[in-house]
C-alpha cells in the first residue's frame, strides 16, 4: 500500500493533507509531538486534532509521537516504510517570529536540522517519493518593505505601475535584508531542500506561503493572524495590532486551495522547484479590514489597541504573485476569499471558542475584500 508520510501531521496543513490523502487509498504516516503547546501554550495545543485524526481515519492513520530532530526516529520510520513512500508533505515547523528570538538554538534545530533529517531519510530509503515542504515568505526578510507603497484609508498598497503589482514572484532578492531569526532558519532549510532536488536529483519543492490558514487552524497571539482574531472577535478577547497603522497587507491561503496546490505537484513533480504561494489578489486584506469583517460576522465590536512597536521583520506588504505556479500547473486557482475563509472559521468552531449560544453568522456584502 502506498504511504504518504507527514510531518505536523495535527496542525492546520499536516492534518489536512492526512484526510485529503487517506480519502484517495493511502496510508498516513503522521509525525506530530505537540510542540506548538510548548510553543504557545496549551490553548494552541493540536492534541485534539490528532485525536480527530485517529478516529476518523483509522486503521489509515499511523501516529508517530516524535521530535524530528530526532534523527534516529526519522530514519526508523522511513526505513520502516522505504519504497511504499509515495509522497512526503514536512509541514513540521517552529513558526513565529517573535518565539524564535525566546529561543534561537530551538528554533533553528526545528526548521534546518530537522529538515535535513527528513531530506536525508528520504534520500535513503524513498529517493522517489516527492518532497513537498512549507517554506515561508519570510525568506525575503524585510524586502518587501522596501517596495513603493501607497498609504490608503485602511491598507497599504503597492505603486499599480510596479512590476509586482500583481504580487510578489519568486524573483525577489534574499540577501542583505533583516530576515528575523525565524527566517533564517527557514530560508536555510529551504536552501537545503532546493539543493537535495538539485544535487541528488530528487523532485523536491519549496512552497513560500504567505498566511496559511482555514476552521482547523489553532491560532494564539504570536501565529495564525486570521484564526486568532476571529477567536478573539468571537470570545471578547482583547487583540492587539502592531504597528504600521494596523494598515499592513496580507494574503490569505485557505489550507484547501493549498492542499490542491501540492497535489498538482505530487502529479507532476520536478527537481528543486520554487513557488511563491498564497492567496494572491482573490484573497487579501489589511489588519483593519479583517477587523471589520470580523465584526460583520459575528455582529460585535471588537476590544483591540495600537502598538505603533512593528513586529521585527513584519513585512507592511505582502501579496504572493502565482504566476510561476500557474505556468506550471494551469489548472489551480485560489477558490476561497478572505470573507469566506473567516465565515468558515466562524461556523466551524462556535462551540470550541465560545460556549453558548451565537448569533448566525451575517452575510457580507459583495467585494467587501476589493481594495480600497
Amino acid at each position: 500500500m502506498a504511504v504518504v508520510v507527514i510531518s505536523g501531521s495535527a496542525g492546520l496543513v499536516g492534518s489536512e493533507a492526512a484526510r485529503y490523502y487517506a480519502e484517495r487509498g493511502f496510508d498516513i504516516v503522521g509525525i506530530d509531538n505537540d510542540m506548538r503547546a510548548k510553543f504557545f501554550g496549551p490553548e494552541a495545543s493540536v492534541a485534539w486534532r490528532r485525536e480527530e485524526l485517529e478516529r476518523t481515519l483509522g486503521r489509515r492513520y499511523r501516529h508517530e509521537d516524535f521530535d524530528i530532530r530526532n534523527q534516529a526516529e526519522v530514519d526508523r520510520v522511513f526505513s520502516g516504510c522505504g519504497r511504499a513512500i509515495a509522497l512526503v508533505v514536512h509541514a513540521a515547523a517552529q513558526p513565529s517570529h517573535d518565539w524564535a528570538v525566546r529561543d534561537p538554538a530551538t528554533d533553528f534545530s526545528i526548521n534546518a536540522n530537522g529538515t535535513l533529517n527528513l531530506l536525508e531519510a528520504t534520500r535513503r530509503h524513498a529517493p522517489e517519493a516527492p518532497f513537498i515542504f512549507l517554506s515561508t515568505n519570510k525568506v525575503y526578510g524585510n524586502r518587501p518593505n522596501a517596495l513603493p507603497l501607497v498609504e490608503l484609508e485602511s491598507r497599504w498598497e503597492i505603486d499599480p505601475a510596479h512590476v509586482y503589482a500583481e504580487g510578489i514572484d519568486e524573483t525577489m532578492p534574499i540577501d542583505q535584508c533583516l530576515h528575523s531569526l525565524f527566517g533564517a532558519s527557514k530560508l536555510a532549510a529551504d536552501v537545503m531542500v532546493q539543493e537535495y532536488g538539485r544535487y541528488f536529483e530528487m523532485n523536491t519543492a519549496c512552497f513560500r506561503g504567505g498566511c496559511l490558514t482555514g476552521p482547523n487552524h489553532s491560532g494564539a497571539e504570536l501565529h495564525g493572524f486570521l484564526a486568532y482574531l476571529m477567536k478573539c472577535a468571537m470570545t471578547g478577547t482583547a487583540y492587539t495590532v502592531f504597528g504600521y497603522k494596523g494598515k499592513q497587507v496580507r494574503d490569505n491561503i485557505h489550507s484547501r486551495d493549498l492542499l490542491l496546490a501540492l497535489e498538482a505537484y505530487r502529479n507532476a513533480p520536478r527537481p528543486a522547484a520554487v513557488y511563491n504561494i498564497g492567496g494572491g489578489r482573490d484573497s487579501h486584506c489589511s489588519i483593519l479590514e479583517a477587523i471589520r469583517l470580523c465584526e460583520e460576522i459575528t455582529g460585535r465590536k471588537m476590544i483591540w489597541s495600537y502598538d505603533e512597536r512593528n513586529r521585527v521583520g513584519d513585512h507592511i506588504w505582502w501579496i504572493s504573485g502565482l504566476g510561476a505556479f500557474q505556468r506550471d500547473y494551469p489548472g489551480w486557482a485560489p477558490k476561497y476569499t478572505v470573507a469566506t475563509i473567516l465565515q468558515e472559521m466562524y461556523q466551524h468552531n462556535t462551540g470550541r471558542w465560545r460556549a453558548g449560544r451565537m448569533p448566525a453568522a451575517r452575510p457580507l456584502a459583495a467585494g467587501i475584500c476589493a481594495d480600497d
